[in-house]
């Protein structure tokens, strides 16, 4: 059977608020009284229950991570998202319970029933409905996307808009005039989710203050979808000679069907991938890219909930400053 709080305070001969006190540290107990009831909890091995400390501490050592997993996103991007959230998590001890759906009524569920000290939130919309619900919400909460209006909530992202803009200016350097976009799947631009819009206004607005040639074209992430994208950006801009994708699945089926229609890369047309680093280098052809930086994103967004919980710090909003990586999949254009 296992062992309870009142076996402890018969053990030390106190009463059990005392042995509350003594794990909750809410009062102060004398220096002998403590040595007994802590003693006693070595000697029968007692773990408080994990919801009786977190009433004692109005703390749980947990923080709500929704990362919805639709089948129009990148699982593969979204872990590393992940992978930097819960990493930096453990180094302020706390755990990290994953929410993989975007129900505001688990969000709601987790947040009214204790279960967690903030919320990080993930695949934010500009008019996302899960905002104006956080607001009211006891916890804070962090966005790792920019909606039109945050509500006072904070907010960390890349700046898409500027890695729009950075991959446009990087080919116009290179002489390219006639540049395409193959962006997010439709569905992902159709729920007008942030990142995917900032990278379209990013490349369409370079693109006029350059003075390019430009068309964008959403891309399904599949072979099929590459196929079609590909296919219509050629038709709509037969000359094209610079290629921007935002869009990590498809990478290497847009290269493939590139070299198919008899296109290479860069002899023919140049490629700047917006992705993540690995995905970038890990492709057949080294891809120039404008970097994703998932684990910084997902560290620096605990950082921001930790310090809402710890020291009540006013909300922000961090962009975080595009970087380009040249590599192979981009040349200078001649004549």
């Amino acid at each position: 059977m296992a062992t309870t709080i009142d076996d402890v305070a018969r053990a030390a001969g106190v009463s059990t608020s005392t042995v509350s006190y003594v794990l909750s540290g809410k009062r102060p107990i004398s220096a002998p009284t403590r040595q007994r009831v802590e003693r006693a909890i070595r000697d029968l091995g007692y773990r408080p229950h994990a919801g009786a400390r977190a009433l004692a501490s109005s703390r749980t050592n947990v923080l709500a991570l929704m990362a919805p997993l639709r089948v129009d996103v990148n699982v593969s991007v979204i872990m590393q998202f992940v992978t930097g959230v819960v990493t930096a998590a453990r180094a302020y001890d706390h755990d990290v319970l994953l929410l993989t759906a975007d129900e505001v009524a688990g969000m709601e569920r987790v947040a009214s029933g204790s279960m967690v000290d903030a919320l990080v939130m993930m695949d934010i919309e500009a008019d996302d409905p899960r905002v104006p619900v956080l607001v009211g919400l006891r916890q804070p909460a962090v966005l790792i996307g920019l909606p039109r209006d945050p509500e006072g909530l904070s907010c960390v992202d890349l700046d898409f808009e500027a890695a729009g803009r950075l991959a446009v200016r990087h080919l116009a350097r290179r002489g390219h005039r006639r540049v395409a976009l193959l962006g997010s799947p439709r569905a992902v631009l159709e729920r007008h989710t942030s990142y995917a819009d900032r990278m379209l206004r990013g490349f369409t607005q370079e693109v006029a203050d350059a003075g390019l040639e430009g068309v964008t074209e959403p891309c399904e992430s599949s072979m099929a979808g590459a196929v079609e994208a590909v296919d219509r950006v050629l038709e709509r801009l037969p000359d094209v000679t610079g290629l921007v994708v935002h869009n990590e699945v498809a990478l290497p089926w847009v290269v493939a069907t590139l070299r198919d229609r008899g296109r290479h890369v860069p002899d023919d047309v140049s490629v700047v991938a917006v992705c993540p680093p690995d995905v970038a280098t890990n492709q057949p052809l080294p891809l120039t890219s404008v970097d994703i930086p998932a684990h910084t994103i997902g560290k620096v967004a605990v950082e921001m909930a930790m310090a809402r919980v710890e020291a009540d710090e006013p909300a922000e909003t961090r962009l975080l400053a595009p970087v380009l990586v040249e590599r192979a999949s981009t040349a200078t254009v001649v004549g």
